[in-house]
């Protein structure tokens, strides 16, 4: 599993209510397509946080590097209603940082310092 971390600041005049909605739409659509595994949307409580982490944190599951890719690739596949979606999310977001994690030790690098 692997996680794609998306820290989110909202357009100043976005509604966070209608970017969750957003959100949902367009997760629910790609884990129904299968190009991700899971998701979940958080908020910072309290705006509680340093000055480097932003109001939203999306969390993307995948499984591998190829589901990773393969989410990558299905906005450019033609479907309508998946562009649409993507773009109504899209145009609430004023600024985003991402990352992409994997749990730690993972298996590979286990196996290989165990031979080592």
């Amino acid at each position: 599993m692997n996680l794609y971390h998306c820290m989110i600041e909202l357009k100043d005049d976005a509604k966070a209510l209608v970017f969750a909605a957003a959100v949902d739409n367009w997760m629910e659509h790609l884990r129904a397509a299968g190009v991700i595994s899971d998701w979940r949307l958080l908020r910072r409580k309290m705006g509680l946080a340093s000055d480097t982490y932003l109001d939203f944190l999306l969390e993307i599951e995948v499984e591998n590097m190829a589901q990773f890719d393969r989410a990558f690739s299905y906005l450019g596949s033609g479907d309508e209603d998946a562009a649409r979606k993507y773009e109504h999310m899209h145009q609430l977001i004023g600024a985003r940082k991402i990352a992409l994690y994997r749990p730690y030790p993972d298996a590979e690098r286990v196996e290989r310092m165990a031979i080592i």
